[in-house]
């Protein structure tokens, strides 16, 4: 049996700007620090704002596309990955091929614990990753990744209609037939 808590996950339109305390958010994060990462490297990053601080919360919700800044805007918390690109061992400098994967199993761990404290997520590659590296100071050696948007449930009827079908609408997975093979690759 799928856990309720991944098999219940979706990504929602409809947020509330309801704080989400420091105790939560410090826990979301340990979730994904928790991660598993090839050669124990680690290379998550995470740069985050909140309602709280608009000026900061400005920074990270301009770099979003417009498409995504129409229902992001009530989101209490929005969080952008970032994966370091290269790693150091014994004494030699190796280009990371497996960041972008580490920092995905991350941000999953991330979202199952965020589910787990009644908070919701939706996870957006839809930003401008150079604006997000201009604005946000990410260093030269590192990648954004990923922005996502964290809170509460919110009304689904404050959301425009065509938000609001699109969130209503099922989910809707390839059959495991199409993504899981025994052995070898197969169609």
């Amino acid at each position: 049996m799928v856990n309720d808590l991944i098999s219940k996950r979706r990504s929602v339109y409809a947020f509330s700007t309801k704080p989400i305390g420091q105790e939560k958010i410090n826990a979301i994060f340990e979730a994904a620090q928790l991660a598993p990462s090839s050669m124990n490297v680690q290379p998550w990053r995470y740069i985050y704002a909140t309602q709280d601080n608009k000026a900061e919360f400005k920074l990270l919700f301009d770099c979003l596309a417009e498409s995504n800044q129409r229902w992001a805007q009530k989101a209490y918390m929005l969080v952008l990955s970032v994966t370091e690109l290269s790693y150091v061992h014994n004494n030699k400098e190796h280009v990371n091929k497996y960041a972008w994967h580490d920092v995905g199993t991350a941000m999953g761990m991330l979202m199952v614990q965020a589910a787990s404290l009644g908070l919701v997520c939706h996870p957006m590659g839809g930003f401008d990753q150079d604006k997000a590296r201009k604005d946000l100071n990410v260093p030269e050696l590192f990648a954004p990744v990923a922005m996502i948007a964290i809170g509460y449930p919110g009304n689904i009827e404050e959301l425009p209609e065509d938000l609001k079908k699109r969130q209503q609408t099922p989910r809707n997975r390839k059959p495991l037939s199409e993504v899981v093979f025994k052995g070898k690759f197969g169609l």
